[in-house]
């Protein structure tokens, strides 16, 4: 075994030199035939000789290699030919030529068969590859452009959701604005019925009050009418009238107070209605528009390397409007005062 590989590193070495002696590739040739003929004892073949030299086309070393067994049959024969060898030893010599030419002849038939037929497999092989490496292409190309579709469309996918959360924003701040102005109103109601109600409240004291003076004074004039019945029978009536007259106004001022509360009642109780429903949609608004983050916060993710640098929506301060005008009180019914005469 170490002979063996002794012997090819000293081939290589030979053919290194002959490469370098030998720039063309037909003499290259013929110098490693006779090499591995004569030197090395091996018969070339035109796959061995490929091999090593490595240079032209798998026809050049075939071509050379039988240029070579003709000068060779031809030197040998002009040998075998010499007047001063025996005719038996000539056509000894002829016939071991002949074999031998024949021999080498069918091997490198052989060796150009093989090469033949390793040539066609790398030939269908380096197709095959070409092929595979064509569609390999083609899955590439289609992919790549699958994926700036999907790019394209991502980009599209973001700019309307920006679009709907800056409209959704900006309908957020509308309505919390319109929610401030109702709680501002509903504030300065509550305001106009606290005052109506304290007002009625003084009112009705005042009623009662007239009231009472009314009836003191009726016990009066009962008692002045004892001892002036004639005289003040006249006059109790006249008092009695003016009593209805002043529970008339009473009742009245009772009743339109009461109709007054009833109706801001009904007013606040709108205003809370609608304060719910504007609350609401507020509501639905807002979780719309986390929906909306949500979704632009996957698609980012998903296009980190084109839109990492993209920076958030900056969030405008909300501002409130006071539009709310105090309530002028009802006016307060005037007061009659009773004379006794």
């Amino acid at each position: 075994m170490p002979d063996i590989q002794s012997d090819e590193a000293q081939l290589a070495a030979e053919i290194d030199r002959l490469k370098a002696a030998f720039p063309k590739t037909r003499e290259l040739y013929r110098e490693a035939c006779a090499l591995l003929f004569f030197r090395f004892g091996i018969t070339p073949t035109a796959n061995r000789l490929y091999q090593l030299v490595k240079r032209g086309s798998m026809s050049t070393p075939t071509q050379v290699l039988g240029e070579f067994w003709v000068e060779l049959r031809e030197k040998s024969r002009v040998r075998i030919e010499h007047p001063d060898l025996p005719a038996e030893l000539q056509a000894a010599a002829g016939e071991l030529v002949a074999a031998l030419w024949a021999k080498s002849t069918a091997s490198a038939q052989a060796a150009l068969e093989a090469l033949r037929t390793d040539a066609e497999a790398e030939k269908a092989s380096a197709h095959n590859e070409v092929t595979s490496l064509q569609a390999e292409l083609a899955r590439t190309e289609t992919a790549l452009e699958q994926r700036t579709g999907a790019l394209l469309a991502a980009q599209v996918r973001i700019q309307e959701v920006e679009q709907a959360q800056a409209a959704g924003e900006a309908t957020r701040q509308a309505l919390e604005t319109e929610i401030a102005r109702q709680q501002d109103e509903i504030g300065a109601r509550d305001r106009a019925l606290m005052q109506a109600r304290v007002d009625f409240s003084g009112e009705l004291d005042k009623l009662r009050s007239s009231a009472e003076l009314a009836e003191e004074r009726l016990r009066a004039t009962e008692k002045r009418a004892l001892l002036e019945i004639e005289r003040e029978r006249g006059m109790s009536a006249r008092a009695q009238k003016e009593l209805d007259a002043a529970a008339r106004r009473a009742e009245h001022s009772e009743t339109r107070h009461r109709e007054e509360t009833q109706a801001l009642q009904a007013q606040l109780g709108d205003a809370r209605h609608r304060a719910g429903v504007v609350e609401g949609n507020l509501e639905a608004f807002r979780s719309s528009n986390t929906a909306y983050v949500k979704e632009l916060d996957a698609l980012r993710l998903q296009l980190a390397t084109t839109v990492a640098n993209r920076a958030a929506t900056r969030k405008r301060p909300l501002s409130s409007v006071e539009t709310s005008k105090p309530r002028r009180a009802p006016p307060r019914p005037a007061n009659r005062k009773r004379s006794a005469s």
